[in-house]
């Protein structure tokens, strides 16, 4: 194989593909990204973890076409360290088990694991395809994302459940949980997405997609079966197995008969939980709401730091009453409401709190209360 690329080119595909290997492999192959070389003037660069794939094709002058593998993040490193505007030469002789790089006066040997051990993920049957706008996919999964599990043990939580709604009206949603607060995002259906089968997306899957989505506003196109998942987002062609398992049934969490609510600014709000948290201990991360008629008392009391609290004007329709919740969650949730005020729509101080966007009727979240 015999290529030259533009540096940036490199880096920029290189990047889209190496934040898929994980630092720590037992499986060495799987520690390297194989570089393909066509005749038609393209190197395709693949990285794996068994169960996600990442593709990229990026432009190069193709003198002789190969394949390779090589040290991911070492090559990405190399990239990232040359000059702006360098061209670089990449070759091997042989067998392949040494890649040479070439940039101006440097130059480097890299060993090589044999292209045939390179595992190949089958796409198999993927019956259903629709496309989705880059916004869309993006609110969909930046919105819901910080609900998601870290609990191993309950693997299908591990990530978002994308499906087709049709409760209300038909909607593509996305809803993750860990069993403590809950989000519920819609977006307009895509043309074909109203028959897609409820897929559980992996949270690592949903960080890569986010990343590319950072770089573009083009269409996604997005494939699917039961067990598989493929995103189509410029050159780069990302596909994941899915998460095997049930997703819990969620409308169930979500309360309908709250009819207490509590309005009060977004901002003002998580300043004051973020201030008064301080004290509390790092575990719980408890705060206390004292909910009156125009304003919340916010407190915490810390095993070791004492005490804090803050008043923050509110409007409140029920009579008074003390709720607890992890300030976390309600910083989470805050983080999630684009206008300027926040809606909890409560029931006692022992029932799940549905917490509402005025500004988007489209965002659903749910956040279970603790005691203080």
């Amino acid at each position: 194989m015999k290529v030259t690329i533009e540096r940036s080119a490199l880096l920029s595909s290189l990047g889209h593909v190496q934040s898929v290997v994980e630092r720590r492999n037992t499986i060495p192959i799987l520690s390297n990204v194989r570089l393909d070389a066509d005749s038609g003037g393209k190197i395709k660069l693949t990285a794996t973890d068994m169960d996600l794939a990442v593709v990229d094709t990026v432009l190069a002058k193709v003198e002789q076409q190969g394949g390779v593998t090589a040290p991911a993040h070492m090559l990405y490193d190399i990239a990232r360290k040359l000059p702006d505007g360098a061209e670089v030469r990449i070759s091997t002789k042989g067998s392949s088990e040494k890649l040479t790089l070439e940039s101006g006066r440097f130059s480097m040997s890299l060993s090589c694991l044999p292209i045939e051990d390179f595992p190949v993920m089958a796409d198999g049957d993927l019956p259903y395809n629709f496309s989705a706008t880059a916004k869309d996919i993006k609110r969909l999964f930046l919105k819901t994302r910080f609900a998601i599990s870290q609990e191993e043990t309950r693997h299908y939580l591990n990530g978002i459940y994308l499906h087709s709604s049709k409760a209300d009206k038909v909607a593509l949603r996305a809803v993750a949980t860990d069993g403590h607060r809950l989000a519920c995002i819609d977006a307009n259906p895509p043309k074909n997405s109203e028959d897609i089968p409820g897929i559980i997306v992996p949270r690592k899957v949903v960080g890569e997609v986010l990343k590319l989505l950072e770089e573009t506003d083009s269409e996604v196109q997005i494939s699917l079966s039961e067990t598989k998942v493929r995103f189509s987002i410029g050159s780069v062609t990302l596909t994941s197995k899915l998460i095997d398992g049930s997703f819990p049934d969620y409308a169930r969490v979500i309360p309908a008969g709250n009819n207490e609510v509590l309005s009060v600014d977004r901002k003002a709000l998580s300043k004051a939980v973020d201030l008064v948290s301080t004290v509390s201990t790092e575990k719980s991360r408890a705060i206390k709401l004292g909910l009156r008629n125009s304003k919340i008392i916010i407190s915490a009391v810390g095993p070791d730091a004492g005490s804090a609290e803050e008043v923050v004007d509110a409007k409140f329709s029920g009579d008074d009453f003390d709720i607890g919740f992890n300030a976390r969650y309600v910083l989470d949730i805050a983080d999630q409401i684009e206008g300027g005020s926040i809606e909890f729509v409560l029931a006692d101080s022992a029932s799940p709190t549905l917490v509402r966007d005025p500004e988007d009727e489209s965002a659903v979240f749910v956040i279970m209360p603790m005691r203080v």
